[in-house]
């Protein structure tokens, strides 16, 4: 118990402090830049429909986007999601076997309508989906639901209504 105290003394503690260093101090991190914000459900493996999901992305390279995805937009909601948006020309050089299994296509999950681009002007939103239009999206469920800890087991939901691939 007295572990357990401390533990959460000491977290307490990093949370008060994290905010002490001014804007103009602090060095940029990759934990920077996540300020696209979009929201869209998934479909799990069991075929159940969650969310929407909060992802927040930034571009990382001109071929990936990736995304840290929240079940709300609480400052202190658990990161269960991570999604990466792959240019297709490089997701599509797995074979279709694992890309049918893993991935989908994002131009098919931004046409049903499911997905909103939040935060910005409709015009940028339109944009940042036109650009997302032309990926691939992989996601690892990293927080299965009713533990009450990541146990190591990752989940791969899909986009609601994934079309698998043909030859």
């Amino acid at each position: 118990m007295k572990r357990l105290v401390r533990f959460v003394t000491v977290c307490a503690l990093f949370v008060a402090t994290t905010g002490a260093v001014s804007a103009d101090e602090k060095k940029p991190t990759p934990a920077d830049g996540f300020n696209i914000h979009v929201i869209a459900p998934h479909k799990f493996e069991d075929g159940t429909v969650h969310g929407p999901f909060h992802h927040y992305c930034k571009g990382v390279t001109p071929e990936i986007l990736q995304c840290l995805l929240f079940q709300s937009t609480d400052p202190n909601a658990l990161l269960v999601e991570v999604e990466y948006f792959v240019a297709k020309p490089l997701a599509r050089e797995l074979p279709l076997e694992v890309w049918n299994k893993y991935y989908h296509d994002h131009e098919i999950e931004i046409a049903s309508g499911r997905v909103q681009v939040l935060d910005v002007p409709e015009e940028k939103a339109k944009e940042i989906a036109a650009a997302a239009a032309k990926t691939d999206g992989i996601i690892f469920h990293l927080w299965p639901k009713g533990v009450p800890a990541p146990n190591g087991q990752v989940g791969h939901p899909q986009s609601v209504g994934h079309k698998p691939r043909t030859q």
